[in-house]
């Protein structure tokens, strides 16, 4: 299985802001979403980076409560790990595993296509677990 089936199943809904919204209001938004990161939008659509919980606690330990004042451009990560519908899952959770990171834009032809969380590949890895046991199960049951 590669990227693009995961997001057939989940969708392609992206949440996004803008790099000039304040930390306060990308917090509304991923608790208004419950989710647990939020791509970062220019205003001509292009991705500039991905702000997650993590950064968001990381500016109130450095800044205390005024973090919430600043832009989500100085919180935010930059430097974000993308990946293609045509990436393997195995590859998905390699990239995920050694960079540490929960959340992953999907980029196709210049554009976000989506974007899959831990969650999702745990989601998926155990739905194809399940499915392995029951085909073996039936296996057995038949022979």
């Amino acid at each position: 299985m590669n990227v693009a089936q995961l997001l057939g199943d989940k969708g392609h809904d992206v949440i996004s802001v803008l790099p000039h919204r304040t930390l306060a209001e990308a917090v509304r938004t991923l608790s208004e979403k419950r989710i647990g990161a939020v791509v970062v939008m220019g205003a001509d659509g292009a991705l500039v980076g991905i702000l997650s919980e993590r950064d968001i606690i990381r500016a109130l330990g450095a800044n205390g409560a005024a973090a919430l004042e600043m832009p989500v451009s100085r919180v935010m990560t930059a430097k974000v790990v993308t990946c293609r519908p045509q990436t393997s899952m195995d590859e998905l959770m390699e990239m995920m595993t050694s960079g540490r990171f929960r959340h992953v834009p999907i980029v196709e032809d210049g554009r976000i296509a989506g974007i899959v969380s831990i969650g999702d590949v745990v989601k998926h890895r155990v739905a194809e677990i399940e499915a392995e046991s029951r085909a073996m199960r039936d296996y057995i049951a038949m022979a």
